[in-house]
């Protein structure tokens, strides 16, 4: 038996935001060979704060929802003219719809914004509730144009320090890892691993009457430390992404990059010259879902490209 082709998955809502994410799944499905599934949900104004008033608006709204489906399966086979598109008019919230159709799904790609004059809530309401639960990778498309339609020739990976692999037994790479790694190689781009550290701050001992040759050690002192942990953060890229470029397949350029700072701070600004920034999250045991973290939650919000949440073991 051959495998079962999963496809990508799509929620659209008519917006232009929901047309950037189409045009972006029908790429994704079209490099790597899968259907795209388009998913409307006729509840969605729920998220807008409309409400049908009677019963006799219903049949217009099913009108209006045949028409969003049907315009984005065009839109998709032009975007990508081989793409097999199938369509799903879901009598449910967004939410609960497009994590129904993640269950049996390669990825699911969201826009950033939705209609109505609360558009600028959307994310918060289903594209971070898509991305906390989904048992696939999402993929909220937000960011400048050049960035969304793939102008920049690389794809960009945050890596956690909880990814090294032990000292005896090389771990595999990562989910988020193996994901941006055949981007990069389906696109026949470049990818960046970022890594960022802190070097702690010295004490502060409280005491003014200092010598300036016990500061002069102190910052002997950081500056040793600074470097151990630049090597370090060095060495975690290396063994990351050591295992996951020798698969037997057409090599990837990779540029390490470990940054001094904060992790929010440098996944932002390592978004600005990416096509895709792709972060892990990890299944919180126990419950339903994904930790996001404050810096997940800061990169969905604020990159200036598509951003992948990649759940992670």
């Amino acid at each position: 038996m051959g495998t079962v082709e999963l496809p990508v998955v799509v929620g659209v809502d008519g917006s232009d935001a929901a047309s950037d994410a189409l045009d972006w799944a029908a790429e994704l499905a079209g490099r790597r060979g899968l259907p795209l599934r388009v998913v409307h949900a006729s509840l969605w104004e729920r998220y807008e704060g409309y409400v049908a008033g009677t019963a006799a608006d219903r049949p217009a709204e099913r009108l209006h929802s045949e028409a969003v489906l049907a315009t984005a399966a065009e839109r998709a086979g032009r975007r990508v003219p081989a793409l097999k598109v199938m369509t799903d008019l879901a009598a449910d919230d967004a939410v609960t719809a497009l994590l129904r159709a993640g269950q049996s799904a390669e990825a699911l790609v969201v826009g950033s914004r939705g209609r109505g004059e609360f558009a600028s809530l959307l994310l918060g309401s289903v594209g971070l509730g898509i991305a906390a639960r989904a048992q696939c990778p999402v993929v909220v498309v937000r960011g400048r144009p050049e960035n969304v339609h793939g102008g920049m020739n690389r794809v960009v990976v945050g890596i956690a320090e909880r990814e090294r692999p032990s000292e005896r037994e090389p771990a595999p790479p990562s989910a988020a890892v193996a994901f941006a790694l055949r981007e990069a190689r389906l696109r026949g781009g470049e990818l960046e691993a970022v890594h960022a550290w802190r070097c702690a701050g010295p004490e502060d001992h409280g005491a003014r009457e200092n010598h300036r040759a016990h500061e002069d050690h102190t910052a002997r002192e950081n500056h040793g430390a600074r470097e151990d942990h630049a090597r370090r953060a060095a060495e975690l890229l290396d063994e990351t992404l050591g295992g996951a470029t020798a698969a037997g397949l057409p090599p990837v350029p990779v540029a390490h990059r470990p940054v001094e700072g904060s992790a929010r701070k440098a996944l932002l600004d390592a978004s600005a010259h990416a096509d895709l920034l792709v972060v892990g999250a990890r299944r919180r045991q126990g419950h339903f879902g994904m930790q996001l973290g404050l810096v997940n939650h800061a990169v969905l919000h604020h990159a200036k490209c598509p951003v992948a949440v990649v759940p992670v073991s």
